[in-house]
């Protein structure tokens, strides 16, 4: 199972391409948010430290709401911008997209979701394989296309 760059591999899911030769992905464990990087150590984000979470793509500051085109039809990169707490910090962590396309209403769904999770102080949630399976199903599920409908749509995917 995947939506755009997240995918559910060995019962975790990770958001970036895994088998890059020399690649960056994200991990989501139970103690946080795991960015693995070639060449270098793991760094753990823990989730109590997330309070602000947002995305871009193909550029690691676009201009707000576009998507890189590379992005969109594969290869790329994918930046997750996050203010942490104790102590507070900006922070931005990458991963490599993968080959694939990426459509972009899923691209939307993913940031809806983790920016409202973050938001609402559970962003511990997003390590519970489990739960992000049922949201994420929820989402394919309803397939929203308006940003008011995939509001609705994450905020119900969330409970579920």
């Amino acid at each position: 199972m995947s939506l755009g760059p997240l995918e559910r591999v060995n019962g975790r899911w990770s958001a970036g391409d895994r088998t890059k030769p020399g690649g960056t992905w994200l991990e989501f464990s139970a103690d946080g948010l795991l960015q693995h990087v070639s060449d270098s150590e793991e760094q753990l984000i823990p989730w109590g430290r997330i309070m602000l979470a947002g995305f871009t793509f193909g550029a690691k500051h676009p201009p707000r709401g576009s998507h890189g085109v590379r992005t969109l039809f594969g290869g790329g990169r994918g930046y997750v911008h996050m203010t942490l707490r104790h102590p507070y910090e900006d922070w931005v962590v990458s991963f490599d997209c993968h080959r694939r396309r990426y459509r972009a209403t899923e691209l939307v769904w993913w940031e809806t979701l983790f920016s409202q999770t973050v938001a609402a102080g559970e962003a511990h949630r997003f390590g519970d394989a489990d739960w992000l399976s049922r949201a994420i199903e929820e989402l394919v599920r309803q397939r929203p296309r308006t940003a008011r409908k995939i509001r609705q749509a994450v905020t119900q995917a969330r409970s579920a």
